[in-house]
Parts: structure tokens; sequence; C-alpha cells
């Protein structure tokens, strides 16, 4: 009697992205992104009145030409995902040959779309499906949706798998030893900076007042980070960026905190973006570009912006170390 292999999925998840750097291809992506009520809590109603007559008509064009100015062969997220996936797949598959394991990437706005992923692991039977959002930080803005879509999806099966969620990794050593490094290697080529920023994609200020983690964490994340660097506290800080719409946002923000460095006579910063697993539009355009225009345009003398983690070796490890953990789990719980 042969005994077949339990299949396991596991679903490396991150925001999303629109399918070319064009006016209607990013029109469709900002619908669906701006559509969720998770992203934005504004009454349904009044919010589609908002999104349709001021929103949709305007920004496409504004945001088709920062991404033209970052777009490849393909969107950097998209590639970076697709290379993280690889690099997992080449270390997973090999030290898990019992078990019968996918690993396959998603996004939960834009291809791969993730609703698309689950409705074809469907078909395919998973005794397991381990999903992890690539948010290192949780935020019910950011990994709470991607929950939703697995809930969305559960409701419609009848054979249901078991399901293990990695929520985040905010704190976890080799996250903070990989981003420590990946300054380190950058300091390392290319000097060090009066002043070390770590900038963080903002929520707005009353999410976080009605119980959202995401800035608290942001903030152990940073401290951690100065304090494997040993950084003086007048050598580094925190902020928020890629705020949206009139409403507060969660403090400092990066534009503003880089005009009062600039003209305090801070005359060299360096930019880290822990909250970002792979460089996307808000890295690559809003930090590089525009924040590096707006320091020199106000005095600074030396901007640079440290990549994100992206394919980095250790940054790998990380996910591998998360995963193999859960893959250890579920061959004990199937008794492999």
């Amino acid at each position: 009697m042969s005994i077949s292999k339990p299949k396991v999925l596991i679903i490396l998840a991150n925001l999303g992205t629109p399918d070319a750097p064009t006016v209607p291809a990013v029109r469709a992506f900002l619908k669906q992104f701006l559509s969720d009520q998770r992203v934005i809590e504004i009454p349904k109603l009044l919010w589609a009145l908002i999104l349709h007559a001021f929103v949709l008509p305007f920004r496409p064009k504004r945001v088709a030409e920062a991404y033209a100015q970052v777009w490849s062969n393909d969107s950097p997220m998209r590639e970076i995902l697709f290379e993280q996936v690889a690099l997992l797949q080449k270390s997973l598959l090999s030290r898990n040959s019992d078990l019968d394991l996918d690993i396959v990437p998603a996004m939960t706005y834009g291809q791969p779309g993730i609703d698309t992923v689950l409705k074809d692991a469907s078909h395919k039977l998973y005794d397991h499906i381990i999903l992890l959002p690539l948010f290192p930080q949780y935020s019910a803005t950011s990994t709470a949706p991607l929950y939703d879509a697995v809930a969305q999806w559960l409701l419609k099966q009848r054979n249901i798998p078991g399901l293990s969620f990695i929520r985040d990794y905010y704190q976890h050593p080799l996250y903070i030893q990989s981003l420590a490094n990946s300054v380190r290697d950058y300091q390392q080529q290319h000097g060090q900076a009066k002043k070390l920023l770590m900038s963080f994609h903002g929520i707005p200020q009353p999410y976080a007042d009605k119980g959202d983690p995401y800035a608290d964490r942001c903030r152990v994340t940073a401290f951690k980070v100065a304090q494997a660097l040993g950084l003086a506290d007048d050598e580094w800080a925190i902020s928020f960026q890629s705020r949206f719409g009139k409403q507060e946002w969660v403090k400092p923000y990066t534009d503003q905190l880089l005009v009062e460095w600039a003209e305090s006579g801070v005359d060299s910063v360096q930019v880290l973006s822990p909250a970002f697993s792979a460089d996307c539009l808000e890295t690559l355009e809003e930090l590089a570009i525009q924040n590096a225009e707006l320091f020199l345009s106000k005095g600074g003398q030396s901007y640079a912006y440290i990549p994100a983690l992206n394919g980095r070796p250790d940054h790998i490890q990380l996910f591998e170390s998360l995963l193999q953990a859960q893959l250890d789990t579920v061959r004990s719980n199937l008794a492999v």
C-alpha cells in the first residue's frame, strides 16, 4: 500500500501592484485597493462618491507617472516577490522532501491575486495551508485583508485544510539582524551619514487610536535596529510616510522631519524603510527620489536610500526559519 505525502501550500503574499505603469492599469488597481474598507474606513457610500468623483478621475495619472520611473520589465514589488518565492523553493523543497510542498506568490490587490491562488487551492485538496504576509509589522490595513480573503474562501469550502497564519515578525532576531546587516553593508561602501532615518509606511492616527498595533510595532522595530547598530539617540529617528487624504496620520511625518533636519543644519541622511519586505513605489520613488529632492532643496548635502531587504540571503533565512517552524508543526500533526 502506497501512502501519499501530505500536501502543503505556502503562500507568500504582498500588498499588490498594477499590471502596467499606465493610467488604465493604475486606475483598476487603485479602485480595487481603495475600495477595501480595511484601507479606507469612511462610510461606504460616502467614500464611493469621493473615490469615483475625486480620486479615480485624477490620481491614476500622477501614480502612473511615478510607477514609470521605477518600472523595468515588471513592477519591482512583483519581480522581487517572485524572486523570494524562487529562493524559498530552492531551500525548503529539498529540506521537506517528505511533504508534497508548493510555494506560491500572491497579492492582496492585483496579480497574482490571493483570491485566484485560493480558488486554485480548492482543486488541489491541500492538507494544510500556511500564509506568510510579507508585512513585518501587523496592521489591519495590510495584513488583515489577507485574513479576510481566506475567511471568505473558507465559507465556500467543504473539505477545509489545516491553516497557519504567520501574523508578523517585527522583532524577530533574524529580521532585526538582517536590517542591521543591510545598514552595515551599505555604510561599509558609502560611509555613515549624520542621521539614520527609519521611515515606515503610515496609517491614519484614528486607526491607531482604535487599537491598530502597527505604529507601536514599528517603534519596537526601529528601537531594536538602532540598538543592534549601537546608535546613540541623536544618531537616528523614526518617521512615517505615504499620507493620503486630509486626516491626521501617525507622526512624525517623514517629509516634515527631513525639512526640519535640513533647515537645522543636518547635512547628511541615510534612509531605511523597515516596513517593506520588497522595494516598491513607496521606497524607490517616494523615498529615494521625492524625499531626496526635498531634503537637498532645503539645504541638505547628502541623501541616500538603503534598499529594502528584498532577496538578501539573511532575509530569505528569516523566511525559512518562520516557515520551517510551521512545517515542522504540520509534520508532527500529520504524523509524517
